[in-house]
């Protein structure tokens, strides 16, 4: 079937070809060659307006540095790894997280602006209503923009990408993700955030989405759903995918005499020839072959070649089913997976008896384990009960539009990162800061230390914008700043759940966990059941952890900033010394306190830590700046406490370009 819009494509370049043999001048070329250039761009899959950004234009003139807030501190152990949120836009925080983070990151949890056209997001300092055009373009741009960096920073063997999302821009952000991941596995979850609905003129909303983007071998992780020891489930032999149709593995294909009377294998036949029938096979008295056929007479395969088949059933590990007349297959055919005979073999499964027919029982004491379903429904994932009130009881009146669920995220987070107890978490649409909670309590449960960076701007809210401006104020001005998202949410979020108090300093009432209501039946009178209201707690883990203590971990606040690229009148690298701290505690995780954690920009650094008999015992790491000219004796002075120098990656590109 003919391409018509590739003809069509073809055609025009070639009457550009003919155009350029007569029109050779420069401006002429130039312009057939943007024309050809446009004509063979993708003309399949998601196609958008491409739109440039304000942080944009600002990389062409300046660097991207970040400057602690030393107002902003928060620290209840120094041995334990620092968490931190940074305020700013996020592309420019991307940015500096390329250099810190690259390929290093376990999981990303996003929830970004859902462009539902009612101004609930910025597009380079102004809003985006359902007005604009470009406004889905605009999101596009802004989401590529931001995954392809995000791509960067994922570990590439083994990390995931969650985006939460709803109906307005789901289809295009799935297509986008396939686009930018495309050897990654994807999936998408539906979560009922709001079990009333939201009303509209068509059918009632509770759900939003969840894209999963796998990458590497990333998985979910199995939950045991019930303690003690739990039978192991044994697999059908016959094969069922439509790949294993009778003649794809030739060996595969063979008969097995079930005895009639003691349901046991007899004997395990020759494999046969595709183009052999079954039925001319040899039979033996007493027994019925039975070869691996479906119910509506398609031959299929075996699941195991005939030895190793013989071996398990040596083992006790194969069982047969009661035989069922006028079926293609009489007998079913069940056995031990080879994996799980391996873990038999090494302790993992246990053999607690054996059965009449002799086949072994074989259990797992840490009993049986599942993985979470496509659509989420528990009660614990309502937005408002779990995000808008927890927050409410935290910052009190301080107001903020859709807060998740902090259970969501929890789960949500536990299922991907709950097996790495270190692993590193980034949100660069932070928001209310859930995901720091959420990352909180899963280390408080199972005494982890997974590290969260948030990302979020400290914009204010379009009726706040507006009170404020009738008011004088700007951007930038205090009074402006302090009722933006990181500073009035975000950080006072952060602070009264790591110490169990609201705003006002009072102690959080209750504790982590979600009770659901059961139904016991308790006797019957006549054809009506009478039944008892219970509760059940779904997060047992959690429910004696009261919210009044808090959290033992730390975390720093960074702000976003520029510094010119070519400055007149000083060098750059002077400049950029000034923020090298900020990048080594981000990429370490660690507050460099000159202590134990020691940062050398000059000889004066050196002598001041380096050389003093009070500090060089207790130093555990040491930074130096590779432009110091260092003596052998130095040298060894640094050698001993495994010093490194400061990564070239950090700013080395930039002093490259500015010839420093």
């Amino acid at each position: 079937m003919a391409n018509l819009s590739k003809i069509k494509r073809d055609n025009m370049i070639a009457f550009l070809e003919e155009l350029k043999k007569t029109h050779s001048d420069d401006a002429s070329i130039r312009a057939f060659n943007e024309i050809e250039n446009h004509l063979r761009e993708k003309k399949y899959g998601l196609v958008w307006e491409e739109h440039s950004e304000e942080v944009d234009e600002l990389l062409v003139e300046n660097i991207p540095i970040l400057t602690a807030d030393s107002t902003r501190r928060l620290c209840k152990d120094e041995t334990l790894p620092w968490n931190f949120i940074i305020e700013g836009d996020n592309l420019q925080a991307l940015y500096l997280l390329e250099k810190t983070h690259r390929g290093k990151v376990d999981c990303i949890y996003i929830d970004p602006p859902y462009n539902t056209g009612a101004k609930d997001w910025k597009y380079n300092n102004n809003y985006v209503d359902s007005n604009d055009v470009y406004r889905h373009s605009k999101w596009l741009s802004m989401m590529k923009n931001r995954l392809m960096i995000a791509k960067n920073l994922l570990n590439p063997n083994n990390s995931v990408l969650i985006v939460a999302i709803d109906e307005n821009e789901y289809m295009h952000l799935g297509t986008l993700l396939e686009e930018l991941f495309p050897t990654s596995k994807i999936q998408m979850i539906s979560v009922v955030i709001n079990p009333k609905g939201r009303a509209t003129n068509y059918f009632t909303r509770t759900d939003e989405y969840l894209y999963f983007v796998f990458l590497g071998n990333a998985s979910v992780n199995a939950t045991v759903v019930s303690e003690g020891e739990t039978e192991v489930r044994w697999p059908y032999l016959k094969r069922s995918d439509t790949d294993s149709t009778r003649g794809h593995r030739p060996r595969q294909f063979y008969p097995i005499y079930i005895n009639d009377t003691t349901r046991k294998i007899e004997k395990i036949g020759n494999p046969i020839a595709h183009d052999v029938d079954r039925f001319s096979v040899e039979q033996l008295d007493g027994c019925t072959a039975v070869f691996p056929v479906n119910e509506d007479g398609t031959e299929m395969e075996w699941g195991l070649t005939g030895v190793p088949l013989g071996e398990l059933n040596k083992r006790g590990f194969v069982r047969i089913g009661r035989k069922r007349n006028n079926n293609p297959m009489p007998y079913s055919i069940s056995y031990l997976s080879t994996e799980d005979v391996k873990k038999v073999d090494a302790g993992d499964l246990k053999i607690i008896g054996e059965r009449d027919d002799g086949t072994k029982i074989v259990v797992s004491e840490a009993g049986k384990s599942t993985r979470m379903q496509t659509i989420w429904t528990a009660g614990s994932y309502d937005a408002g009960a779990y995000g808008k009130t927890i927050l409410k009881n935290m910052l009190l009146n301080r107001q903020f539009p859709f807060p998740k669920s902090l259970y969501a995220v929890y789960d949500t987070l536990k299922h991907i990162v709950g097996n790495k107890d270190d692993a590193i978490i980034v949100d660069f649409f932070a928001g209310s800061g859930t995901t720091l909670h959420a990352v909180n309590l899963l280390n408080a449960k199972d005494g982890g230390h997974r590290r969260c960076i948030l990302v979020t701007n400290n914009e204010v809210s379009v009726d706040e914008e507006s009170a404020l401006t009738g008011q004088g104020y700007k951007k930038g001005d205090i009074e402006w700043e302090n009722l933006g998202i990181a500073r009035y949410i975000t950080w006072p979020r952060t602070v009264c759940s790591i110490n169990g108090v609201d705003i006002e300093g009072k102690a959080l009432d209750g504790f982590y966990g979600y009770e659901k209501d059961t139904f016991e039946k308790k006797s019957t009178a006549g054809h009506k059941a009478c039944y008892k209201k219970g509760k059940t707690q779904i997060y047992p883990e959690l429910a004696s952890i009261p919210l009044s203590k808090g959290f033992c971990t730390n975390v720093k606040y960074f702000k976003c900033d520029w510094t010119p690229r070519k400055p007149e009148d000083y060098l750059l690298s002077n400049v950029l010394c000034l923020h090298i701290r900020e990048m080594i505690e981000l990429q370490n995780a660690i507050e460099v306190d000159n202590v134990k954690n020691v940062l050398i920009l000059n000889k004066t650094d050196f002598k001041n830590y380096i050389l003093n008999p009070d500090i060089y015992p207790q130093i555990e790491n040491v930074w130096v700046n590779q432009n110091i000219v260092l003596n052998s004796e130095e040298l060894k002075l640094l050698e001993a406490k495994g010093f490194q120098y400061i990564p070239r990656e950090f700013f080395g590109q930039e002093l490259k370009e500015a010839a420093e």
